[in-house]
């Protein structure tokens, strides 16, 4: 890659051959559509003909074209009566999460009986596979044994635990009974783990021992102690032995309390027969909480309809689901992407790969390393992990036969050109498309996202998800997305898995999303849509730095920045100026080998200069060896901006890197 090519060109151009063959080009067939832009508009728009919106002709032959099954069929596709904001979708229908992504898949007759739902690979390189008549005799398991300890409809079951097989039992266990899963990031510390169990009031939680991660035991279970010691409210926890814990000869020491059980003792003894109950179609099926890069953790209510039916559609057509795909998405339960990627392959039948450690472990080949040795065909991925694993350059990538991979993923964040364009050459060989993501927990999946029928420019999110009627408004709410400037992105309507509102109630709800006008459901995100009709984000709109009255956001500068070849991260952030009143401060984190100096400090204010205009200018460019982060990869900006003013750092529940704090603190 001796060039990176800018934003405006267009580097993929699938074959027609491809084309044809994909499952929307069928869809697209089936009903008519002559080209991507007619189906855009046919299922976000108006539609010719009939009186009902494009939305609701696409939602409402979805469940039919995907083979979703109905214990009772719905009486109408949604009643949206009191408004966008408190649509309720498929009512009078019934059906359960679980009965589609497992049980119609282990029926003896399903031909799917004895396929491998997934794979699992722990960081010390244990293999496990688990067929979907095997999940679902475990899932039955999880779901007696919530009956036996009093779990019902709507009661919250918490789930902090290692990324191990049983999580997946767990998930769908809770969904079988009527429970609300909460999935915790299993890399939480106390303080964050305590938030939401006090939020969400779980009785019962799973935990497990411990996971491996860099080829050390991290303990788990004692995290959850001091959590459940700080807010009180869990009558059970059930540990999972990964470490084994459970051996009264195991170096491995942890604290038993009353309410503590072994898996094993309490689960693996239930009966594995179980009749999944027929749920409402609002019936809440999942609560969600939202990383917290901009306060308080919000937590999101899902329903069964709404992640079923939106899972399922992305899965299908914007990752082309195949019988024999392999799909891999670097997650944990705790994100969104988690339950995602399970509920959305496995309604297809499908096997979904999980990892357990960390990336570079035991070298930064360990991911292409995998991809070669089970020929996984869908592989995601944040962009911040993708500039980490480039810093070791091509070699990690020699010796492995990553010819397997179809299609490529992403989301969490805006790319860079040359990240996103190593990406594509050297680990898709040039041929995997990326399919670049972004929506949110808030609606268990994309706003936007190409379709692989697509041509892709760097960094580009193709365009609109399919029925989602998203727009691009100036701050008066005007649409101005043909007219190719930035501005903020907003839904038009509703979607089925749109949140039905916070777990902590209406009032923050309608104030987080709905507040700034009218029927119009603010994203938070600059988005912008070319001249060619590619879709970009710009990084948050609340996270604009206005310098002198002029307004740039920080994705702006830290792309410059990145653009620059000893940059491999880059955070902006904006701090009180006495001359313009907001001035930019800016960390790198520099490529390997690079020595930062006082020379490379200025040629980077340059760049910015150079590119932004002179008032953007970084006052200051630290360098650091890392930044604070989500789960999801976000860099917790308002985190480095309180340590460069000294000031408190308020909640940070949402750090994956506790660590980077003091790092930054240091930065020179």
């Amino acid at each position: 890659m001796d060039t990176v090519p800018d934003t405006d060109e267009v580097v993929h151009v699938p074959d027609d051959e491809f084309v044809a063959s994909t499952n929307i080009a069928q869809f697209m067939r089936a009903h008519g559509i002559e080209d991507y832009e007619e189906l855009i508009a046919r299922t976000t728009g108006d539609v010719p003909g009939e009186a009902d919106s494009g939305v609701d002709w696409f939602w409402d032959t979805l469940p039919d074209y995907l083979g979703i099954d109905w214990y009772t069929e719905y009486d109408t596709v949604r009643d949206d009566s009191d408004g966008p904001q408190f649509t309720d979708w498929y009512p009078g229908g019934e059906l359960n999460i679980a009965h589609n992504a497992v049980d119609r898949h282990a029926a003896r007759d399903s031909g799917t009986r004895n396929s491998v739902a997934t794979i699992w690979e722990g960081e010390d390189g244990e293999v496990r596979q688990v067929t979907y008549h095997e999940l679902k005799q475990e899932a039955n398991r999880v779901a007696n044994y919530l009956e036996s300890v009093d779990v019902d409809t709507g009661d919250t079951v918490a789930l902090y635990m290692p990324m191990v097989p049983e999580v997946v039992s767990i998930l769908y266990g809770c969904l079988k009974v009527g429970a609300i899963a909460v999935p915790i990031f299993s890399g939480f510390g106390v303080d964050a783990v305590a938030t939401r169990l006090d939020d969400a009031d779980a009785s019962v939680v799973f935990t497990g021992d411990g996971f491996y991660r860099r080829g050390s035991p991290v303990t788990l279970k004692e995290t959850l102690d001091d959590a459940i010691d700080e807010v009180g409210g869990v009558e059970h926890t059930v540990v999972v032995d990964r470490l084994g814990a459970s051996d009264p000869e195991s170096d491995v020491d942890i604290v038993w309390t009353l309410r503590d059980d072994w898996w094993h003792k309490v689960v693996d003894t239930q009966d594995d027969e179980y009749d999944t109950k027929a749920l409402p179609s609002d019936q809440e099926s999942m609560l969600l909480y939202s990383s917290g890069t901009t306060g308080k953790p919000k937590g999101i209510v899902h329903t069964h309809a709404g992640i079923q039916l939106q899972t399922a559609k992305e899965i299908y057509f914007g990752f082309d689901h195949r019988p024999s795909d392999r799909f891999f998405w670097v997650s944990d339960i705790g994100w969104m992407m988690g339950p995602w990627t399970l509920v959305g392959n496995h309604t297809f039948g499908g096997t979904v790969f999980m990892y357990e450690g960390a990336p570079d472990h035991p070298g930064p080949d360990r991911f292409w390393e995998m991809i070669d040795r089970h020929d996984l065909t869908v592989f995601g991925i944040s962009p911040t992990a993708i500039r980490a694993l480039r810093k070791h350059g091509d070699g990690p990538l020699e010796g492995h036969d990553l010819s397997s991979l179809r299609l490529l993923g992403s989301t969490g964040e805006p790319w860079d050109p040359e990240s996103w364009m190593w990406f594509y050459e050297k680990v898709g060989g040039g041929e995997a498309p990326i399919m670049n993501i972004s929506g949110g927990t808030e609606i268990c999946g994309c706003f936007l996202m190409p379709l692989p029928i697509q041509s892709l420019k760097p960094c580009s999110l193709g365009g609109p998800g399919l029925g989602m009627a998203v727009d691009v408004v100036d701050s008066a709410g005007e649409s101005i997305a043909d007219t190719g400037e930035r501005g903020y992105l907003v839904a038009r309507d509703s979607c089925p898995s749109m949140t039905k509102s916070l777990w902590e109630g209406d009032e923050r709800y309608l104030e987080e999303y709905w507040s700034t006008w009218e029927d119009l459901w603010d994203h938070g995100d600059w988005a912008q849509k070319d001249a060619d009709g590619f879709w970009f984000l710009h990084g948050r709109a609340d996270d604009a730095l206005n310098v002198a009255g002029r307004k740039v956001g920080p994705a702006e500068v830290e792309g410059a920045l990145i653009e620059h070849r000893a940059v491999n991260q880059a955070a902006a952030v904006g701090v009180p100026d006495e001359t313009t009143g907001t001035a930019v401060v800016a960390y790198v984190v520099l490529e390997d080998g690079v020595e930062a100096s006082d020379d490379l400090r200025e040629k980077l204010r340059n760049v910015v200069g150079d590119e932004l205009g002179k008032p953007f200018r970084p006052r200051e460019v630290l360098f650091v060896e890392e930044f604070p982060k989500t789960q999801s990869g976000k860099i917790i900006r308002r985190a480095i901006s309180a340590i460069y003013q000294g000031e408190e750092l308020g909640d940070m529940s949402s750090i994956e890197n506790p660590d980077s704090l003091e790092k930054v603190e240091q930065a020179s």
